[in-house]
């Protein structure tokens, strides 16, 4: 049996039979493997991280973080979306060179490079778009506005991470906990990582404490 998956694609797979077991409950069938992901930390183990950004990214985050957020996320230098971007870029760059036109009626890797270059326009788009929401970010108010009047917006995310699936432990329910909490207590305590420790944590056992980035330094514009 290998140590890990030897890519994402197949771990994920490996997630959806575990959860198609557990729905006809033979969740101990012998077939059963451990799921293992090779290169897949938990979010507080690189707060820097995409993952780990978006771990910091909680309702209770003060504004001048989630700017910070942002931007480290849009920096022209090392920002993931203008790696993002470039990546997009160059996959376009790559088609280009394999264009032909010498039939009018069938070019699909014109077609591909179509796509690809209206990918990279929109992604420059959002990267625009995110340096105007910085701003914004930074001046929200610090805390939280009556529920009220949440609900005339929909929320966004609606999917987790692999990584907060299989790489974190539960969350404790909360009775007043937010939708935010709730959902990741829910994702966390049916993963099959969840389960493992389940069988193997000593009782009274606590999670070590996520690593806490360190300040945000001001701007300059």
């Amino acid at each position: 049996m290998p140590e890990f998956y030897p890519s994402i694609g197949e771990a994920i797979g490996a997630a959806m039979q575990h959860n198609i077991r557990l729905a006809h409950g033979s969740e101990t069938s012998g077939s059963d493997k451990p799921l293992q992901v090779r290169h897949l930390p938990h979010p507080p183990s690189g707060p820097y991280s995409v993952p780990g950004m978006i771990a910091r990214l909680t309702e209770t985050a003060e504004p001048n973080e989630v700017a910070g957020i942002v931007e480290e996320i849009n920096g022209a230098l090392v920002g993931a979306l203008p790696q993002l971007t470039e990546l997009v870029a160059a996959a376009a760059d790559w088609t280009r060179v394999r264009l032909t036109f010498d039939d009018p009626n069938h070019n699909p890797a014109f077609e591909t490079w179509t796509r690809l270059a209206a990918a990279h326009g929109m992604l420059l788009d959002v990267q625009e778009q995110l340096e105007v929401a910085e701003d914004g970010i930074a001046a929200c108010p610090a805390e939280r506005t009556d529920p009220r009047h949440h609900e005339m917006v929909n929320v966004l995310r609606t999917r987790e991470l692999l990584s907060d699936v299989l790489g974190a432990g539960p969350v404790p329910p909360t009775p007043d906990g937010t939708a935010e909490t709730n959902r990741q207590r829910a994702a966390r305590t049916s993963s099959p990582k969840a389960a493992t420790q389940r069988k193997t944590s000593p009782v009274g056992s606590a999670d070590a404490a996520p690593s806490t980035p360190p300040p945000r330094a001001p701007r300059t514009r």
